[in-house]
């Protein structure tokens, strides 16, 4: 894909039109009483170039939290403290067909989460990440995350209350049978931790920049983790409907219930959308029709 610097203000324009078009046909969530506070008709994109370029347009200034987009970085965090050999005895690189919150997909896998980027997968993460107790394992994410990516993530603590105040059943039963299967350590920290790097937020640059890191070379982090996240965002990011859309787009890319999506264009940049409107898996609607028109345009195909 080449392309990034022939894309014109009109195209551009054209594709936001489509998405918010497209986001009318899902709904913000309500499970989150401070997720369902969204305005429906917010969209912002933002794209960080290989060269330092970038293209913002939209609600740019909306600060939303990244939610279930950490788990790409988390992920990235742990291969880069602990290599990909321990990584994966903790979980699996393999796609579920069952929905992200899936106890039924865990409890047919004995236990081991079938990858990072669903709830057990994620929970069981949160369990590993370095620090003594679950606020200072997310500070200590957070500030790597903001050194290595030059972004501003800050952890928004009205929607942390609001995620606490909600505690998903779903994701206390996957916990709970992740530590009587032995794979976690201590399971409040590990869903305290879960929560907290769930409302780590920012604007839709920040998540862009943070994109940059898995797209674009770089002296800090090892090419072999960066080509295995994107390897297993392409397969699971947008949980079961992920095969769908690598074959539909063809970009690494994950989702987040918060609207927020990051796509992926290797060795060139990353692409940022916030659209807070999702359809019945939890996936953004509007930022992934936007994301589906820029890449038929830099695969030539428009």
């Amino acid at each position: 894909m080449k392309g990034f610097d022939k894309l014109t203000t009109a195209k551009l324009s054209a594709w936001v039109q489509l998405a918010k078009t497209q986001a009318k046909r899902g709904r913000v969530t309500d499970r989150i009483p401070q997720l369902a506070k969204a305005n429906p008709g917010w969209f912002a994109a933002h794209i960080c170039c290989e060269s330092g370029k970038s293209i913002s347009f939209g609600d740019a200034a909306c600060i939303f939290p990244l939610m279930s987009v950490i788990k790409t970085f988390s992920l990235l965090y742990l291969l880069e403290h602990f290599g990909a050999e321990t990584v994966f005895k903790w979980v699996g690189v393999e796609p579920s067909d069952k929905p992200f919150n899936s106890l039924e997909q865990l409890v047919a896998d004995r236990g081991h989460p079938r990858n990072p980027m669903i709830n057990s997968g994620a929970i069981t993460l949160s369990d590993k990440l370095p620090g003594k107790d679950a606020n200072q394992r997310t500070l200590l994410f957070c500030q790597w995350l903001n050194q290595f990516a030059g972004c501003k993530l800050s952890l928004d603590e009205v929607m942390l209350a609001s995620v606490r105040l909600t505690r998903s059943t779903a994701n206390e039963a996957i916990a709970n049978y992740l530590a009587e299967t032995s794979h976690l350590e201590n399971l409040e920290t590990a869903l305290d931790t879960y929560e907290q790097i769930c409302c780590l937020s920012g604007r839709v640059e920040d998540l862009a920049l943070l994109g940059k890191l898995l797209a674009c070379e770089n002296g800090c982090l090892s090419a072999q983790n960066r080509r295995i996240v994107n390897a297993v965002m392409s397969t699971c990011g947008l949980y079961e409907a992920s095969a769908q859309f690598a074959v539909r787009v063809g970009l690494p890319m994950k989702s987040g219930i918060g609207g927020g999506l990051v796509a992926i264009v290797p060795g060139e940049g990353a692409i940022a959308c916030y659209s807070p409107v999702l359809d019945n898996i939890g996936n953004p609607v509007g930022a992934i029709a936007f994301v589906e028109a820029l890449a038929q345009e830099l695969q030539g195909k428009s």
